[in-house]
């Protein structure tokens, strides 16, 4: 078997793995100025696994439609992957950027096949499956294994050992033996603070921000993080203003229930949230001390930036990060330089700012668990990747749990016998 590394590697964005030149799981996009793209691929793409619609894992897929492969993915994957699609051109559009069109984006429809997790589909003389990888509704690990030379892989993605309000974790029993594993490591080296902790501080903030006559700008990512933190404001009392395009997004986990922890909460949360759907209702939020949830996460573009001109020069505002910011990214510059870029120039920002590690991801110590795991259980060769520190979570593996381990490089290619 032969694995190739198209991107992902070394970094958080663009991840891409080829198996034998036939199967490609996922296909994304690394947001940055212009964005980045994975290796080109020589060659036919037979079939693609998608884990999970966040665009760093999807969002080229579109780009392979002119040779009609077979897209496999869950279904609330496909619902969610067709909106940030449909997104990600008009924002290409707005920048002057064309990565793909309308028409390639119908054409990931036609393509696509649809399975719930533990459904086996067969590719050729590879047996697939796909398992709940807890990172966001409809993320999943990916399972192949070649029949012909009798060589497993099995592909975390981004995957979550925890449970969050808004999903159930992945569990390490069902996963299956495998004699390669490819694990993410975005939080090797870091450990997560207790949810309930997290959650205690983040709403006082908030709370406080409110109290004191300020706004609490949320910037969230549209999937999985918006839908979270609303039902957390809600627990808690607190109907917050919610905008952009996480409001899409739940309607689409709405239809698909057996995808969330408690749906019914999810629910509740969002009947109660006060939707915005233009720049007069945007007025109305900032017209008194509120909390507004709002696109996107990494403040490169959506209402977000709207909210910045209104609250960054009051210091009773606050704004609160609630996911990882990639370098070159508005929210790292936010965090480092309390600045942002907006169409009319750098904005200085006297809001405070904090950020909350409402991560969907493994910590080290999960990540550390999960490799032990799959090591015990037989696991010959383990290849690190999506994450800052991918060489270092190799080099702990090869010391303390004596299975070999790479750090591969994008390009690489690795034979497996």
């Amino acid at each position: 078997m032969r694995i190739k590394f198209l991107g992902g590697c070394s970094e958080v964005g663009r991840s891409a793995v080829l198996i034998d030149g036939k199967i490609l799981i996922d296909y994304g996009i690394r947001p940055a100025d212009p964005p980045e793209m994975p290796a080109p691929h020589n060659g036919r793409v037979h079939s693609v696994i998608v884990s999970h619609a966040h665009l760093d894992h999807s969002g080229m897929i579109p780009k392979l439609m002119n040779s009609f492969p077979d897209l496999f993915m869950t279904p609330v994957t496909c619902d969610i992957a067709l909106i940030l699609w449909k997104d990600t051109i008009k924002l290409g559009n707005s920048h002057g950027i064309h990565i793909y069109d309308s028409e390639d984006v119908e054409r990931v429809a036609k393509c696509a096949r649809l399975f719930n997790y533990r459904k086996q589909f067969v590719v050729d003389s590879y047996v697939c499956e796909m398992f709940n990888a807890g990172h966001i509704p409809g993320s999943a690990s990916v399972f192949i294994r070649n029949e012909r030379e009798d060589i497993s892989v099995f592909y975390t993605g981004d995957i979550k050992l925890e449970n969050t309000k808004l999903l159930n974790s992945a569990s390490l029993d069902e996963f299956p033996c495998a004699d390669v594993l490819i694990v993410e490591s975005t939080y090797y080296g870091t450990e997560h603070r207790k949810r309930s902790e997290l959650e205690r501080e983040f709403v006082d903030s908030v709370e406080d921000t409110i109290s004191r006559g300020g706004h609490a700008i949320i910037p969230c990512f549209a999937v999985g993080r918006t839908q979270e933190i609303v039902m957390i404001l809600h627990a808690h009392g607190i109907v917050p203003y919610v905008d952009g395009l996480g409001i899409s997004v739940f309607k689409i986990f709405e239809r698909h229930p057996s995808f969330i922890r408690d749906s019914e909460a999810l629910s509740a949360a969002f009947k109660e949230a006060k939707f915005i759907n233009g720049k007069r209702k945007r007025k109305k939020a900032l017209s008194q001390p509120s909390a507004i949830v709002t696109t996107a996460g990494m403040l490169n573009g959506g209402p977000v930036l709207y909210y910045l001109r209104h609250v960054h020069d009051d210091p009773k505002s606050k704004v609160l990060l609630t996911g990882y910011q990639i370098d070159g990214t508005n929210g790292r510059r936010l965090l480092e330089d309390k600045s942002v870029e907006t169409e009319e120039g750098m904005l200085r920002v006297h809001a405070e700012v904090e950020q909350y590690d409402f991560s969907a991801h493994a910590g080290d110590s999960e990540l550390k668990k999960l490799v032990e795991h799959f090591c015990r259980k037989g696991t010959e060769i383990v290849f690190t990747m999506h994450g800052d520190n991918s060489e270092e979570f190799a080099a702990w593996i090869r010391e303390n749990i004596g299975c070999n381990a790479i750090a591969p490089k994008n390009g690489d290619e690795y034979v497996i016998e």
